[in-house]
C-alpha cells in the first residue's frame, strides 16, 4: 500500500478511537524504530511500558517462532506445559500466590474487581484514587480516578470511591462497613508519574491488615523491572493481597495477570471467571522468554544505573531550563512536569527522532527499555536539550 493509502484506509475502516502521530512503522529492533521512509527514531516511550526489552528482542523472538510452529491455541479446559512454568515463575519473582492468565491490564484489573466482591461477601466497595487509572473496561474505568475518560459512559458500575493521593487520613474517611479493597499504583503513569510515598502505601498495608480489606496493586505499567526492581511494591518493604500484571510480560505480545495471595486464591472456583485466549501456549512461551531476559542479561541491574544517569542528565536540563519544574520517577520511569503544554515539546522530539509521550497534558514521559544504555539516552537528552533551546523558552 502507498503511503496515503495506508492514512485514507484507517480513516475509512478503523475506528477513530486513538490520537495518530503521521507515522508509520516498519521495523524495530532494541530501543530503535524505522519508518516506512527509512528514517531511524530512538524510542524512549515504548507502547507504554510494553517494550521493557525493547523491540524484537532475539529470545522472545525465538520462543515464539518456536511455538508458533508446533500449537498456537488450547482452551483452558485442557493443561499445557508454558502455562505451568510461566505461573510458577511469576510466583518465584512475587510471594506464595495462584495466578490467573487474561489479555491486558484491563482485563486483569476487572477480575481484581470481581474477586474482590466475591471475597467481600456483601462488601463489594472499593477504595481508588484520583488521577489513577486503572483501563478501559466499564469496571476498570469505574474505578479510574480521571473523569475525562468516564464522561460519555454513564452510568459506570456502582461501588467505587475515589480520594485523593498519598492522603491516609482521606482513606480512612472513605472507609465504611461495605469496603472491601483499596486499588493502588504505586506509580501514577497516566496521572502524571505521581509516585506513591513509603509511609503512604505502609499506612495502606496496615489498614488492610486491621480491617480485613484486600490491597490491589496495580503493576501493569511499573511490573517487570520497570522501576529496577521485578515490582515496584518490593520497594515498600509490603505485599499486596492482589497484584496485576500486563504490558512488558508478553514482550510485545497480549497478555494480563491476576495474582493473587494463596491462602485466598481459591475464591473464584470453576466457572466463575474465564478468558478464552488467557496464557495461550505461545504468549506463555514469549512471557517465560522475558522474564528470562531480565534475568540473564542482569537488567534490573542495568536499570538502576541508568536511572541513576537518566535522572542526573534529567536535572541538568531542569537547571537550565526553568519551564520545567520538577523530575519525577523512579528507575526507568521519568516524569518531566513542564510549566507549559508539552505537545509541542513532544512533536518536535520527534522530528528529530526521539520517541516520547506527554500525559496530563504537561508531564512528558519517559519509559525507555531496560537495556538502554549511557550513549542512547545522551543522544535522547541531546535532543531534547536542542528542542528546548530552540524554543527560547529558559
Amino acid at each position: 500500500m502507498k503511503i496515503q493509502e495506508i492514512f485514507d484506509t484507517y480513516n475509512n475502516y478503523i475506528m477513530p478511537t486513538y490520537i495518530k502521530l503521521p507515522l508509520i512503522f516498519v521495523k524495530g529492533k532494541g530501543s530503535r524504530l524505522w519508518d516506512i521512509h527509512g528514517k531511524a527514531y530512538l524510542d524512549f516511550f515504548p507502547g507504554w511500558g510494553v517494550g521493557n526489552l525493547g523491540h524484537c528482542h532475539p529470545k522472545v523472538m525465538a520462543a515464539v517462532k518456536d511455538q508458533i510452529s508446533k500449537l498456537i491455541f488450547i482452551p483452558n479446559n485442557y493443561y499445557h506445559i508454558h502455562q505451568a512454568k510461566l505461573a510458577k515463575e511469576i510466583v518465584f519473582w512475587t510471594y506464595p500466590a495462584k495466578v490467573f492468565f487474561c489479555n491486558s491490564g484491563a482485563e486483569a484489573n476487572e477480575v481484581a474487581i470481581k474477586f474482590s466482591r466475591k471475597f467481600g461477601q456483601g462488601r463489594y466497595e472499593i477504595i481508588t484514587f484520583d488521577n489513577s487509572f486503572h483501563g478501559r473496561t466499564l469496571a476498570a474505568l469505574a474505578a479510574t480516578g480521571q473523569k475525562k475518560y468516564q464522561d460519555g459512559f454513564s452510568p459506570l458500575p456502582e461501588g467505587f470511591k475515589t480520594v485523593k493521593f498519598n492522603d491516609i487520613e482521606a482513606v480512612k474517611s472513605a472507609i465504611i462497613d461495605k469496603t472491601v479493597a483499596i486499588m493502588v499504583e504505586l506509580i501514577q503513569g497516566e496521572g502524571g508519574i505521581n509516585v506513591a510515598e513509603r509511609d503512604f502505601v505502609l499506612e495502606l498495608r496496615k489498614i488492610c491488615n486491621d480491617r480485613n480489606l484486600l490491597l490491589i496493586i496495580d503493576e501493569v505499567q511499573t511490573g517487570l523491572g520497570r522501576t529496577g526492581k521485578m515490582f515496584c511494591y518490593q520497594h515498600y518493604g509490603i505485599t499486596p493481597d492482589i497484584m496485576t500484571l500486563a504490558k512488558a510480560l508478553g514482550g510485545g505480545l497480549p497478555i494480563g495477570t491476576m495474582v493473587v495471595k494463596k491462602e485466598i486464591a481459591d475464591t473464584l472456583g470453576p466457572g466463575m471467571h474465564a478468558s478464552t485466549f488467557g496464557g495461550g501456549p505461545v504468549i506463555c512461551k514469549a512471557a517465560l522468554a522475558v522474564l528470562r531476559a531480565i534475568q540473564k542479561e542482569k537488567l534490573l541491574t542495568n536499570t538502576q544505573k541508568m536511572s541513576e544517569y537518566l535522572f542526573l542528565k534529567l536535572k541538568e536540563l531542569k537547571n537550565k531550563y526553568s519551564i520545567i519544574k520538577e523530575i519525577r520517577g523512579i528507575g526507568l520511569m521519568a516524569g518531566v512536569e513542564l510549566s507549559i503544554e508539552g505537545k509541542i515539546i513532544v512533536e518536535k522530539c520527534i522530528e528529530k527522532g526521539l520517541l516520547i509521550n506527554c500525559t496530563h497534558d504537561k508531564v512528558l514521559r519517559l519509559m525507555p527499555a531496560l537495556s538502554i544504555t549511557k550513549k542512547e539516552i545522551d543522544k535522547a537528552m541531546n535532543i531534547l536539550d536542542s528542542v528546548l533551546s530552540n524554543a527560547n523558552i529558559r
